[in-house]
C-alpha cells in the first residue's frame, strides 16, 4: 500500500487545517509514492523508536507529537532531533505526525479518548473554534435540487454539531438573457427567461470549499453558476480544543483522585485540594493551562491536564480541583488511539504499537 493512501485517510479524519499554527502535523519524512510495509504507531519519535521500527520490519512511524516543529538549517548530529531524522531517511522509515489536529476533533479526538477512559457522559468541546465555517449559498432549478444537495453533503457540507445533511432551501424565480456566446439549447439570445429554482445554503469547512465547490461544478446544469461564500463567525462545535462531560454520579474528592489514578494509569497527580463532589470534568490531553479559564466558565468541578505553572494553581480559587497528571502520562492514549484509527480502515495491515516508553521525566517515590 502506498503512504499516499495512508495519509489521505488519516487526514480525513484529523484534517490538517485544525491543526494550531505553531504545529507541525503532516509527513515529516518521506515520499507520498512509497510503498509502506508495516506501521508502527507511538507517542514520540526517538533514535529508539526508528531502531524499533527497523527490527519490527515497519517503514512508516505514525506518532502523536512531530520530531520536528521548526525549520533545521544544518544536520550535524548534535541533538536527538538531528540523529533521529537521519536514522529514519538512512533506512527510508517514514515519519507522520498527528498532533494538535488529533486534539481538536472530538469524534476520535484524544481528549474524548480520556473522557472515554474516565466515563464522562455527554462531553462537548471545552473551546470551540471560530472560523472554521462558511455558509455556501446557490441557485439550481427545483428539478436538481435533491442530486445537488446529495453531492455537497457526500463533500463534507452541512454539518453542525452531531448532526449531518443540515441545509435550508428556499423556493423562487430566477431570471437569465442569453447574449452572444451562450448555448443555444439554453434559451433564445436577447429574451429574458423566468424560471422556478430553489435557493440552496449549507455550512461548508473551510479546507473542504474546494473540493466542495468542485463537486457544485460538476452536479450543477448550468454553463454559469450562481453562488455566494459568506465567512461565518460561529464556531465549530466538532472541533477546537479540550472537552467537558459529565460522570454519571458524583464522587467524593478522594474517590474521584482515585478514579482518575486508576483510569489513567498514573503514578502521582498533583492537585488543588477542595472540599466538593466531583461530577462535571473537564479535560486537556497535553499542555492544558491556557484552558483553565475555560473549565471555570463552565464550572467544572475538576480539571484534568498537565504542565501547570506554580502560580497558575492559585488561578482557581478553590472553584475547581485543578489536576496536573503529567504530560506524557496525559497523551500515552494516544497510541491506542491511533492504532485504532488506522485499525478501523486498515484491517488487514501490519500495525504494532510502540513497546518503548519514551517518557522523559521520571518520579522517585
Amino acid at each position: 500500500m502506498q503512504l499516499k493512501a495512508i495519509i489521505a485517510y488519516l487526514e480525513s479524519v484529523a484534517p490538517l487545517a485544525y491543526q494550531e499554527d505553531y504545529d507541525n502535523s503532516g509527513l515529516i519524512v518521506g515520499e507520498k509514492n512509497q510503498e509502506i510495509s508495516g506501521i508502527l504507531v507511538t507517542l514520540d519519535c526517538l533514535e529508539e523508536t526508528i531502531h524499533e521500527a527497523i527490527n519490527s520490519k515497519c517503514n512508516l512511524i505514525v506518532a502523536h507529537h512531530p520530531i520536528v516543529f521548526s525549520g533545521i538549517k544544518q544536520f550535524d548530529n548534535t541533538n536527538y532531533v538531528h540523529r533521529t531524522l537521519q536514522l529514519a531517511i538512512k533506512n527510508d522509515i517514514a515519519l507522520y505526525a498527528m498532533h494538535t489536529n488529533l486534539d481538536n476533533i472530538h469524534q476520535w479526538g484524544v481528549n474524548q479518548k480520556i473522557a472515554e477512559k474516565l466515563g464522562l457522559l455527554n462531553t462537548v468541546i471545552l473551546r470551540p473554534k471560530t472560523g472554521m465555517l462558511s455558509k455556501l449559498v446557490t441557485y439550481c432549478p427545483k428539478e436538481n435540487q435533491d442530486e445537488i444537495l446529495e453531492g455537497l453533503f457526500s463533500s463534507g457540507a452541512g454539518h453542525i454539531g452531531n448532526y449531518s445533511e443540515c441545509s435550508y432551501t428556499t423556493e423562487g424565480l430566477g431570471t437569465f438573457k442569453p447574449e452572444d456566446g451562450s448555448s443555444p439549447s439554453i434559451g433564445k439570445k436577447g429574451i429574458r427567461s423566468i424560471t422556478p429554482e430553489v435557493k440552496i445554503e449549507v455550512l461548508v469547512p473551510h479546507h473542504l470549499q474546494s473540493s466542495i465547490l468542485s463537486i457544485l461544478g460538476e452536479l450543477h446544469p448550468y454553463e454559469e453558476i450562481a453562488y455566494e461564500l459568506y465567512p461565518i463567525l460561529n464556531s465549530n462545535q466538532s472541533v477546537g480544543s479540550g472537552v467537558i462531560g459529565m460522570l454519571d454520579s458524583p464522587l467524593s474528592s478522594e474517590a474521584f483522585l482515585a478514579h482518575l489514578k486508576k483510569s489513567m494509569e498514573l503514578q502521582v497527580i498533583k492537585y488543588t485540594p477542595i472540599d466538593k463532589f466531583i461530577q462535571k470534568v473537564a479535560i486537556c490531553g497535553g499542555s492544558g493551562q491556557f484552558l483553565i479559564s475555560d473549565a471555570m466558565r463552565f464550572n467544572a468541578d475538576a480539571y484534568i491536564t498537565s504542565d501547570i505553572k506554580y502560580h497558575s494553581f492559585f488561578d482557581t480559587e478553590n472553584h475547581l480541583m485543578l489536576c496536573d497528571v503529567g504530560h506524557y502520562e496525559s497523551e500515552k492514549c494516544t497510541i491506542d488511539l491511533i492504532y485504532d484509527i488506522l485499525s478501523e480502515k486498515f484491517s488487514t495491515f501490519a500495525i504494532l504499537k510502540t513497546r518503548i516508553g519514551t517518557n522523559p521525566v521520571k518520579y522517585f517515590l
